[in-house]
């Protein structure tokens, strides 16, 4: 059962282009060329935009290059949900992507946005 009040429609964690900006929780403006990863289990909300998250969130969301969003992704996964099958949902993790090179360290935690 998927609860429509809840954010995040049914997935917990997303790699996602970055929107230019998000207003009453749609996209506008067009995207950037970055991409965000937004996890729901660590309190992010996808409908807010990126600048009216918490610092940790902003983190956590990067922005990243494409390759790196998906080492990202993998690793926020791993680490964050999986080593203690704590992954909130009981499902498994929404994407599965062998992993190909070691985290990128930097790319988590730049501030500011990609445009």
């Amino acid at each position: 059962m998927n609860d429509h009040s809840q954010p995040g429609r049914g997935w917990t964690v997303v790699l996602r282009r970055q929107p230019n900006r998000i207003v009453e929780g749609r996209p506008e403006g067009g995207y950037t060329d970055a991409y965000e990863l937004v996890c729901c289990d660590c309190g992010d909300n996808p409908d807010l935009d990126y600048r009216g998250v918490s610092p940790k969130l902003q983190q956590i969301r990067g922005p990243y290059p494409i390759t790196a969003g998906i080492t990202a992704y993998q690793e926020h996964v791993r680490r964050d949900h999986e080593r203690a099958g704590d992954h909130q949902s009981g499902r498994p993790a929404p994407m599965s992507i062998p992993a190909r090179s070691p985290a990128v360290k930097g790319a988590v935690g730049r501030g500011g946005r990609t445009k």
